[in-house]
């Protein structure tokens, strides 16, 4: 189930936890992150290839492409045996922003996205069928967990757009960590 808890940025104890997807889109909306739930408009198999995945939801992925100009979308996919799991993991892990939106689409599994916003901290866990786009210079990071599992659609606006630019704080070690089902 996916989830939303707000912590003021000074201190990790929750000051309001929301676990319904209209509550959650609300609250993220506020500070401008879009949150939608997306249903697949054919089976998808364990295993599907990047084409199969994308065309399972490829009305939605035209629509948010003409609605937000991105340009290029591909499919990421990660398992708990990875063997560069815990690098992967690091790479994120710290506060950071990007030179354009940061949008993905959780086909499967879950991650958890943390915003730092205004004061606030926005910890997002998303699971299957979530999309999240989190606007380009937002503060945030994003915990996969020590065993990853999912598979994720992934949009692009240019190819190097993606690089994280780390702000050198060390608020992202002050929160939880993910913790998949906790």
């Amino acid at each position: 189930m996916s989830r939303l808890r707000i912590y003021d940025d000074s201190r990790a104890d929750a000051l309001a936890t929301f676990d319904t997807h209209a509550d959650i889109a609300r609250e993220l909306g506020r500070v401008g992150v879009r949150f939608e739930q997306w249903q697949a408009n054919q089976p998808i198999a364990p295993g599907a290839s990047q084409d199969e995945v994308i065309a399972a939801y490829r009305g939605d992925i035209d629509r948010l492409m003409r609605e937000e100009g991105y340009r290029a979308v591909d499919v990421i996919s990660l398992k708990p045996d990875h063997p560069e799991r815990a690098a992967l993991r690091k790479k994120f892990l710290d506060e950071h922003t990007h030179s354009e939106d940061e949008v993905r689409f959780f086909v499967a599994g879950s991650g958890l996205f943390t915003l730092h916003v205004d004061g606030k901290v926005y910890e997002v866990e998303c699971v299957k069928d979530d999309l999240i786009a989190v606007p380009d210079r937002t503060t945030h990071w994003f915990d996969m967990g020590e065993e990853p599992s999912f598979v994720a659609i992934r949009f692009f606006t240019e190819p190097d757009g993606w690089v994280g630019h780390f702000t050198g704080t060390d608020i992202a070690r002050k929160f939880p960590r993910y913790e998949p089902g906790t």
